[in-house]
């Protein structure tokens, strides 16, 4: 099996100049807790749920606080990607998928063209537990 066989196939993802804004409504939208950050197609950054939490949304109690917080919101997703992100490629094999995100602690991983940074799509552990989750079921047989 490999990262292909596994990966979610075209994944929702934003430009480096999307608002943050722009792009927690699109994580809320989607139901994801990943975001492939890409320019021309290449993967050049990825956000994360915990990246969002990280801003620390506080009530808005009055309107200096709203102002910072509509100020933060409206800034390039640039700011607060994670770059050089790790990816594997679409014909790497389940266990280095597996490896790469446990050595590097990673929910999730963008998988690219061979030779490339093109986005392909994106392997999270559900995904990798959706994918054993039959082989552990015939063991038990």
């Amino acid at each position: 099996m490999i990262a292909e066989d596994i990966m979610t196939r075209e994944p929702v993802t934003v430009t480096e100049s999307v608002s943050i804004g722009e792009a927690l409504r699109l994580l809320a939208e989607a139901s994801i807790r990943h975001l492939p950050v890409v320019r021309n197609g290449d993967v050049v950054g990825i956000l994360s749920d915990r990246d969002f939490r990280e801003l620390g949304v506080p009530i808005i109690a009055d309107g200096a606080s709203y102002d910072r917080m509509r100020a933060r919101l409206s800034q390039p997703v640039s700011v607060l990607m994670t770059g050089g992100v790790i990816t594997v490629d679409r014909d790497a094999d389940l266990s280095e998928v597996v490896e790469v995100m446990l050595e590097e602690k990673l929910s999730a991983v963008p998988v690219v063209e061979s030779e490339t940074t093109e986005l392909a799509g994106i392997v999270s552990y559900v995904d990798v537990l959706r994918a054993v989750q039959p082989m552990l079921e015939d063991e038990g047989e």
